[in-house]
């Protein structure tokens, strides 16, 4: 909307960032250099280590309660609620500066190079309008900001340099290994967001094995503790509790600032040359599909229509084994090692591109007590812990990260009921999910049972797409040449509005197989560079 100024106004910016997660904390720490007013309004506080449920010995308790990675559980006043109904798959995330990588598994493996070109390889969705070399130093330089420890080598990739030794394999590791050995499938130390040893200020992993719930030692590589410092100290500013409502436009169509709701709930507005959006493949097309004015009836940035449109998650298979041997238990980072033996297409499987294989270390004992009564695996009275102790500590897991293929009847729009604290429409999401998806889960479940029949368990489960597992938010502010097929330009620029960018990871244009953390901060750090260079026609 265009909005006067007898609005609360604070002094103009150069560079307002929205979010302060993966990918804003990544713009706002190479903008620094720059030396332009950069501000960075997030809705969330920021969270001290103190607080997180890793001091207490009621850290799963509070994994399902304050800290649990559902916003609709959660709850917090700097949450906003998520109206999900119609998706078998449930948003996860994470409000507060470092966003989602406060409670993330820490995985962090790149794109391959096919990701970025699925329509010339499989005739299905679409290129992208760049690739893996031009991202290539920009992935490398994210692992070093962030850093990664790891394993140089991996065939799956084109070469990489390690940050850090990759974290111990530990029994759950070595038992999955041979494992896989013995079928003669890929498989390799992972690329994990965890210090093995001392590294830019922060300690190394101490195996608490608490990893989702927050990480109070540091290890985990969240950007509160990582890019954020860094740019505080460069005299970027960073506003907390600071929700935005909309963006605001003049009569030209250019983005003008925002309007956004303080911590006392009071309406303001904030003035900028140039808005950056960083709040998630959910987060940002909400606050565009609210930006309407009389020029931008459809929401901002949304001649094409295509905001909100080809919602991607990645759908998850689980499956876990029960082993009569000891293994790690909940103890050491959650993942040790990958396999991407599925991950490009074989049409011979019956679908088309694949999925990564992420092996698990066990669960803790309240979680194993819960799954086991609900599987009546761990009945109540005579046996109980007898059932129990056969069980905890006793299992591996395998988690597959299926690719998603974009669809534009999965969508995210403005509910017309819901609302958060501050009164702005809460997203809806509205999902299917693919013939394709459900195949490579079918395939990826069979596969990894097989797994876990060659590592010795004694018996299998499998879950397939687990529901609380929408962690990967892709696709709805997607990327591209032609402005009627896509939203923003090849390094982030709206089409429609000049001065409005968008780094997220609604502007994927395909999902690829991983965790997408690592590729949406490279592309944050590779448009960052292109506005660097193009600073003097950025909005050409």
């Amino acid at each position: 909307m265009t909005v006067s100024r007898s609005k609360a106004a604070h002094e103009p910016v150069d560079v307002l960032i929205i979010g302060a997660g993966a990918s804003g904390a990544a713009m706002a720490w190479s903008l620094a250099d720059t030396r332009m007013r950069i501000l960075c309004l997030e809705q969330g506080d920021w969270v001290k280590p103190t607080d997180y449920p890793s001091n207490g010995r009621d850290w799963e308790a509070r994994q399902g309660g304050d800290f649990s990675t559902s916003p609709n559980v959660r709850g917090r006043v700097t949450d906003y609620p998520i109206r999900e109904d119609d998706s078998p798959i449930k948003v996860v995330n994470f409000n507060g500066v470092g966003g989602s990588t406060i409670l993330y598994a820490g995985h962090f493996p790149r794109f391959h190079p096919s990701d970025f070109k699925v329509r010339s390889l499989d005739g299905v969705a679409d290129d992208w309008p760049l690739d893996y070399a031009t991202l290539a130093p920009w992935y490398a330089l994210n692992d070093r900001m962030m850093g990664i420890s790891g394993l140089a080598g991996d065939p799956a990739y084109p070469p990489k340099e390690a940050v850090m030794p990759p974290i111990p394999m530990g029994a759950t590791g070595n038992t999955i290994g041979r494992a896989m050995n013995s079928l003669g499938w890929h498989w390799w130390p992972s690329d994990t967001a965890m210090a093995t040893q001392e590294y830019e200020g922060r300690a190394p992993c101490i195996n608490l094995g608490h990893c989702i719930a927050g990480c109070a030692q540091g290890a985990k590589a969240s950007t509160d503790i990582t890019y954020w410092p860094p740019a505080i100290r460069a005299r970027v500013e960073l506003r907390t509790r600071s929700r935005v409502r909309e963006i605001t436009t003049n009569a030209e169509g250019m983005a003008t600032g925002v309007i956004y709701y303080d911590a006392d709930g009071v309406e303001q507005f904030q003035p900028a040359e140039v808005v950056i959006m960083a709040c998630n493949g959910v987060g940002t097309p909400r606050i565009l599909l609210n930006s309407r004015s009389a020029r931008f009836p459809d929401g901002l940035a949304n001649s094409s229509g295509l905001v909100g449109r080809n919602l991607m998650f990645h759908p998850y298979a689980s499956i876990r084994g029960f082993f009569d041997q000891p293994l790690d238990g909940h103890h050491g980072p959650h993942i040790s090692i990958w396999s991407q033996e599925f991950y490009e297409t074989d049409t011979a499987r019956g679908f088309v591109r694949g999925y990564t294989f992420q092996f698990n270390r066990g669960q803790g004992p309240v979680v194993t007590a819960l799954s086991g009564m609900g599987l009546d695996r761990i009945p109540w009275g005579a046996g109980h812990h007898q059932a129990f102790r056969r069980s905890f500590g006793h299992t591996a897991a395998i988690s597959a990260i299926c690719e998603d293929l974009p669809e534009a009847h999965n969508t995210v729009t403005l509910d017309p009921e819901l609302k958060d604290s501050d009164g702005i429409p809460a997203p809806r999401i509205s999902y299917t999910l693919s013939e394709n998806s459900r195949r490579m889960l079918d395939h990826a479940m069979a596969r990894g049972s097989e797994v876990m029949r060659a590592a010795g368990a004694w018996d299998v489960t499998t879950e397939g797409p687990v529901a609380a597992a929408g962690w990967h938010l892709m696709g709805t502010a997607r990327m591209g040449t032609d402005p009627t097929r896509s939203v923003v330009n090849e390094w982030g620029r709206s089409h429609d509005v000049k001065n409005l960018f968008i780094i997220d990871g609604s502007i994927f244009v395909t999902s690829g197989g991983v965790n997408p953390t690592s590729t949406i901060q490279a592309l944050t750090l590779y448009i960052a560079d292109t506005i660097k260079k193009r600073l003097a026609n950025l909005f050409d």
